[in-house]
Order: structure tokens, then C-alpha cells, then sequence
């Protein structure tokens, strides 16, 4: 076993007790020591294909962008976009453009590329249908279409996404 394997392992292996513990709501000496369990089985199992640079592990401004992102997420874009959701739902025309727009997307990583891409489809009102890799573009469908141009349309749904994603992941 090398020490950058071993680095992998551990890394995977924390993040898994975390969410385990999160998951089953309860700090007991049993689900304790099934999560470090199962944990380190995970860990050992994936550690190859989830982590490609474990260096970023350790980087604690990573973990500080992604809290502040999940703040940003959940509290802003998240409850802004439900609200302007129901707003088109109770209005007497139901006031929509839908359209397929082309985003284009500036990060380097697939983990990046995902948090973006789960971002703008759990945002309600827009959901990514596909995606172009090699051109680094989102297909994305958007209830109320603003503009057609990527760019543009790139500031509205993706942009402040994006912000995010390549402090935390690029």
C-alpha cells in the first residue's frame, strides 16, 4: 500500500462516517461503530475512483467554500427560484417561455461539472437534459426562457453555480 492510496482511503473513509452518522441521526456506540465499519469497507472499495487528487482533501478552504455555497444554495437560489415557481403557478396566465437553452460551463473537473449540473436541475424551473463535454455545454430546460444566447443565459441559471463549483472543486 502506497501512502497517496492510503490518503485516498482515509479521506473517503471520513467523508462516509460523516454522512453515515448524519444519515442515521444517532451517535450511539452501536451506529458508531457500524458507520466506522462500514466507513472503512467503502473507503477502501472506492477510494481510486472517487479520489483522483487527494491533496484537495486537506485544503480547509475547499470545506469553507462548500458550507458557504450549501448557505448560498439552500437559503437563496433554492427559495428564490420555488418562489418565482409558485408565482407563475398562481398567476391567472401562468406567465412561461419554456425553452431549451445552451449554457456553456468554465470548470475543469467532472465533480465540478455534477455540482453544477445537479444545481440548475434541482432548482426549480430548470433541468439539465443533456450535456456536451467536449464543448463544455449544458442543454438546459428553463420555464421562463429569457434569452436564447448562451452567454446570457449563462448569467441567469449557471453563473453563480459555477462561482461556487471551481473554488471547491477545481
Amino acid at each position: 500500500m502506497d501512502a497517496k492510496w492510503l490518503g485516498k482511503w482515509a479521506g473517503v473513509s471520513i467523508l462516509v462516517f460523516i454522512t453515515y452518522i448524519i444519515f442515521s441521526g444517532s451517535i450511539s456506540g452501536y451506529d458508531l461503530l457500524t458507520g466506522a465499519i462500514v466507513a472503512v469497507i467503502v473507503g477502501g472499495l472506492v477510494a481510486n475512483f472517487v479520489i483522483t487528487e487527494p491533496r484537495k482533501l486537506l485544503e480547509v478552504g475547499r470545506l469553507g467554500w462548500l458550507i458557504v455555497y450549501a448557505i448560498y444554495y439552500f437559503f437563496a437560489a433554492e427559495v428564490r427560484a420555488h418562489l418565482d415557481v409558485m408565482k407563475r403557478i398562481l398567476h391567472p396566465r401562468m406567465p412561461i417561455n419554456p425553452a431549451i437553452v445552451r449554457i456553456p460551463y468554465r470548470v475543469e473537473t467532472d465533480y465540478a461539472m455534477t455540482l453544477i449540473a445537479n444545481s440548475i436541475t434541482n432548482t426549480p424551473g430548470t433541468v439539465v437534459v443533456d450535456l456536451d463535454p467536449e464543448k463544455k455545454i449544458f442543454y438546459v430546460h428553463w420555464i421562463d426562457a429569457k434569452t436564447l444566447e448562451a452567454e446570457k443565459a449563462r448569467k441567469h441559471v449557471s453563473e453563480s453555480f459555477e462561482y461556487y463549483a471551481k473554488r471547491i472543486f477545481d
